[in-house]
């Protein structure tokens, strides 16, 4: 982030401010103040930067910023005053917050929305440009429905959200308070169910909804499936990133993460508090419990009881390395099978039978 896109809005706050808000220790100047945010390397006079990850510890040092955000250990290398929490990354996030907030609401329907007589819109609701409401729709207080959004009959969006562009919210949806929907996202499509007859492919109807809970945020062209029956369950919290499947009947426990282009197939129910980084693969009809970590390009097939961390992706490696790996895979059937007769030899020789003893 350079200085210009750092820069905040109105006077900004003093140290001292940040301080209580925050719950940090503050060493410096409480009268300090500070406008916006930038990192380390770019941050000037006036911004407020952090420390979370020691890598960038040498940039601490030649750091303009009027403070830095760091946990107790970094402290004592700030140059600049510092605002110290055990958590630095989090307290980063509350300040950026604070001194970054996002634009009000501007109550209204803009001309070029065509809403339905039949939905129902807060007065403290603002409908954007080119915007479709149909009927039995109820958009809460304080909700943003921005360029070109869609949402259909009988859904509703909870107070203070925010769908900020082209967002689809198919029939009978709901969306629970404070959330955010970033572009491109659609909620509510027909998950994939077909079924076969005589060599061909049968339609099976989605009669299900999707239920998304309090202040869950949904990234860019993320897609979650309508239950076949019964709902599609998002709980309160979830995070999830961008160009995400979610599959019919798929329950996704609170506050979990889960990084870009992870595929989640359908009726798999995940825990609470997991973390799913990118492009991992989650099979249908799986039990993932709670605080389990997949590693990035995870493939689960079967079902997860254990909290912990799981990985099952190769590593990249120099591609001669990497081909004499596979080489060796292919080559595992048969060297088991070699690994085999040589054990029956051995027990013949030995007298000892497969699970016996010998006779020695």
């Amino acid at each position: 982030m350079n200085a210009e896109a750092g820069a905040g809005t109105g006077h900004g706050l003093t140290l001292g401010e940040l301080a209580v808000h925050l719950g940090c220790e503050l060493d410096g100047d409480p009268d300090a103040r500070v406008t916006g945010v930038a990192t380390l390397q770019h941050a000037v006079a006036g911004q407020l930067s952090f420390l979370a990850n020691r890598a960038y510890r040498q940039a601490l040092g030649q750091t303009s910023a009027t403070a830095v955000v760091l946990a107790p250990e970094d402290a004592g290398e700030c140059p600049s005053a510092a605002l110290i929490h055990p958590n630095p990354y989090a307290a980063y996030a509350r300040a950026a917050a604070l001194l970054h907030p996002p634009p009000g609401v501007e109550p209204g329907v803009h001309p070029s929305a065509v809403v339905s007589a039949a939905a129902e819109i807060h007065p403290a609701a603002s409908i954007g440009p080119h915007v479709t409401v149909e009927a039995g729709a109820r958009i809460g207080a304080g909700v943003r429905l921005g360029p070109g959004c869609v949402v259909m009959r009988d859904s509703v969006i909870g107070a203070g959200s925010t769908l900020v562009a082209r967002v689809s919210v198919g029939p009978g949806v709901r969306v629970g308070d404070r959330c955010l929907l970033h572009p491109g996202v659609v909620l509510g499509a027909d998950g994939f169910g077909i079924a076969q007859d005589a060599g061909r492919w049968l339609k099976v109807p989605q009669i299900g909804g999707v239920v998304i809970g309090d202040d869950v945020e949904i990234g860019a062209n993320t897609t979650i499936d309508r239950g076949a029956i019964g709902d599609t369950v998002i709980e309160e919290g979830v995070k999830l990133d961008n160009q995400i499947q979610v599959a019919h009947n798929v329950r996704i426990g609170a506050h979990t993460a889960i990084a870009a282009m992870v595929g989640i197939a359908g009726s798999t129910r995940i825990g609470s508090h997991c973390m799913i980084a990118g492009q991992a693969g989650i099979g249908g009809h799986l039990e993932i419990c709670d605080r389990v970590v997949l590693m990035g390009r995870a493939m689960v097939t079967n079902s997860i009881s254990e909290p912990g961390m799981y990985g099952s992706g190769i590593p990249v490696e120099e591609v001669r390395e990497w081909r004499r790996g596979v080489a060796r895979y292919r080559q595992l059937a048969k060297t088991g099978e070699r690994l085999r007769r040589l054990e029956r030899r051995v027990d013949k020789l030995t007298g000892q039978g497969p699970g016996g003893d010998s006779d020695d």
